[in-house]
């Protein structure tokens, strides 16, 4: 199969859109358009041809560039079938576990719910590469719209299973914020410290702290250690606790913080 390669756009105040290429096939996507121009003015630096949008949620900092881009190229519109609705301009509905082909790339649909009921991820096995939307975040998750706890954890926990060496693109620019929670949560967590201090470079030089990799990011991201004993305590649980229930709890805190 064939490796695609991603381009990081920043867009909005902390959004980022994602360009995904096979240039076997020359075929391009955009993963979650806020808007139009910044896109088509990468496309038009790269000299790549939009050919789809993989849209991971219905919210309109996701979708709100899909109309305008589909009528401006005649690209393809994918998100969930169980979001169907919500999606503009869909062209093509997926389902969790069902692949389909970007050019010669493979890209396999993950059902992701929690931050929306209808959320999926794009997982490029071959290129090692997730696009996570709003449901992962590098140090935290999305907040929960319109699913349970239980779900959440269930679609953190589907993630967090991917291979070590996949990288996790999520479509926000929230690692400070949710570092400055992280390290109330996990005090004594080295890993974390140096991720902490990693960002703080980063962002010291205006430097996005995303794409992460997931081996890196199950050592320091709270909410996706809500079954260690660590964090159990850290929100005043009994080690062994119900981990849907640790991270509700965490997710609660995260809320108000």
């Amino acid at each position: 199969m064939a490796k695609i390669i991603v381009e990081q756009i920043p867009v909005l105040s902390d959004n980022y859109v994602y360009l995904a290429h096979e240039p076997l096939g020359g075929v391009t996507a955009a993963i979650d358009p806020a808007v139009s121009e910044p896109v088509l003015e990468r496309l038009a630096a790269r000299g790549w041809t939009l050919t789809h949008i993989l849209n991971t949620h219905h919210h309109g900092d996701h979708t709100g560039a899909n109309l305008d881009l589909a009528r401006r190229t005649g690209c393809a519109v994918v998100g969930a079938a169980r979001d169907s609705g919500r999606i503009p301009g869909i062209t093509l509905e997926v389902s969790d576990g069902e692949t389909f082909m970007l050019g010669h790339a493979a890209v396999t649909v993950l059902d992701v719910p929690g931050h929306t009921s209808g959320h999926v991820a794009y997982w490029f096995a071959d290129s090692h590469v997730l696009f996570c939307g709003d449901t992962l975040f590098s140090l935290g998750c999305g907040r929960l719209f319109e699913g349970s706890a239980e779900e959440m954890w269930a679609s953190l926990k589907k993630l967090r299973d991917l291979p070590s060496d996949t990288m996790a693109y999520p479509a926000h620019e929230y690692t400070a914020a949710n570092g400055r929670f992280a390290k109330l949560v996990e005090r004594d967590n080295q890993a974390l410290k140096a991720r902490l201090d990693e960002v703080e470079r980063l962002r010291a030089g205006n430097r996005p702290t995303v794409p992460v990799r997931l081996a890196e990011e199950r050592a320091v991201n709270p909410f996706l250690r809500a079954d260690t004993a660590s964090v159990a305590r850290a929100v005043g649980m009994e080690p062994g606790a119900d981990p849907a229930q640790v991270f509700a709890e965490l997710r609660r805190r995260k809320d108000v913080f």
